[in-house]
C-alpha cells in the first residue's frame, strides 16, 4: 500500500516536471546607464571680522518734497516751451515804435539862427532771422513830424527871400513864406546783432522831406493866387545805433540817422521853376530815442 502510494507520487513529480520543461521561459533584461557628475568643492576659509554696530538711518520721502520736485519739474519743462516758442517765433516778427529826436540841416544853420528842431516820429516794422539766431534783418518805415526852427513871412518882416522870381517861360511869382516845419517818409533797412539785451544795429535809409515854400503866382494874368512849392526828391543815407530790451515786448532804441540832399528842389507842377539854382549837397543830421513794442507772439 506504502509502495503504491510512493510510486504515485514520483510519477506525478515527472509529469509536473516534464510539463514544466515545456514551458517557455521569459528573461528580463535590466540597462543601467553610468551617470557621472562632476562638482566642484569649495573650501572656505575663515576670516576674523571685528564686529562693529551698523547704523541706518531711517529713509523717508515727505509730501512736501515730493511736491518741490514736481513744481520744479513743472517749471523746467515750462521754460524749455517757452525756449522752443520763442525759437520759432523768433524767425519772423513785426511791431510798431514811437520816439522823438533832433534834426540839424546844414542848408538851414543861418536862418534858424543854428537851433535844432525838435520832432516825433511814429513807425512799423517787420524783421526776420538770418544765418544765426542772434542776426536779423529789420525793414522799417516811419513818419517824422519836425517842427519849426525859423519862421520867414515877406508879410511880416523884411527876408532875404523877399522878392519878385520868373519862371523860364518869365511867369512872375513873388514870394510869401517859408520855414522849415515839414513831414519826412523814411524807409531804413537795418542789420541787427543780439547779444543778452543789446541789439547794434547799422543799416541804409531812403526818406523825402516834404518842404512847402509858398509864393503869389499869376491867374488870369493878376498875381493873387497863393500856391505851394513843394520837394520831390529822395535822399539816401546811412543809420546806426543800439537798441537795449527792458521787457520781453519793449526794447529802447538810440540810433543817428545822416543823408545826403543835393540842392534843395522845390517845384510846382504848373510851373517850371526852381528857386535854389546851386549844385550844393547839403547835409541833415539826427539823433533819436524811442521805444519799440513787439506786437507778433
Amino acid at each position: 500500500m506504502f509502495l503504491k502510494k510512493l510510486i504515485f507520487i514520483l510519477l506525478l513529480i515527472i509529469a509536473n516536471f516534464s510539463i514544466a520543461q515545456k514551458r517557455k521561459k521569459i528573461d528580463t533584461v535590466y540597462v543601467y546607464e553610468k551617470v557621472i557628475v562632476y562638482d566642484t568643492i569649495y573650501l572656505e576659509k575663515p576670516i576674523k571680522l571685528r564686529q562693529k554696530e551698523i547704523s541706518l538711518s531711517q529713509l523717508s520721502i515727505q509730501e512736501k518734497e515730493i511736491k518741490d520736485i514736481i513744481k520744479e519739474k513743472k517749471i523746467a519743462k515750462k521754460k524749455i516751451d517757452n525756449q522752443k516758442t520763442n525759437q520759432l517765433n523768433t524767425n519772423f516778427q513785426y511791431g510798431i515804435e514811437a520816439g522823438i529826436g533832433l534834426k540839424n540841416s546844414s542848408w538851414g544853420k543861418e536862418l534858424s539862427t543854428k537851433k535844432q528842431q525838435f520832432g516825433e516820429n511814429l513807425g512799423i516794422w517787420v524783421s526776420k532771422n538770418i544765418i544765426t539766431p542772434r542776426l536779423s534783418l529789420m525793414l522799417s518805415a516811419n513818419v517824422y513830424y519836425w517842427n519849426s526852427s525859423f519862421d520867414l513871412d515877406a508879410n511880416k518882416e523884411e527876408t532875404y527871400l523877399n522878392g519878385y522870381y520868373f519862371t523860364t517861360d518869365h511867369q512872375p511869382l513873388l514870394f510869401q513864406r517859408f520855414n522849415n516845419r515839414h513831414f519826412e517818409y523814411a524807409l531804413q533797412l537795418k542789420l541787427f546783432y543780439e547779444w543778452k539785451k543789446i541789439r547794434p544795429f547799422v543799416g541804409f535809409l531812403v526818406n523825402r522831406n516834404m518842404y512847402k515854400m509858398q509864393f503869389l503866382v499869376p491867374e488870369n494874368n493878376v498875381l493873387d493866387k497863393l500856391d505851394d512849392f513843394k520837394t520831390t526828391q529822395n535822399n539816401y543815407g546811412f543809420t546806426f545805433g543800439v537798441q537795449y530790451r527792458i521787457l520781453k515786448r519793449f526794447l529802447l532804441s538810440l540810433d543817428y540817422q545822416q543823408y545826403q540832399m543835393k540842392n534843395l528842389s522845390l517845384k510846382n507842377s504848373s510851373f517850371d521853376f526852381e528857386i535854389f539854382k546851386t549844385s550844393n549837397t547839403f547835409a541833415e543830421r539826427k539823433i533819436n530815442l524811442g521805444i519799440s513794442y513787439t506786437i507778433s507772439k
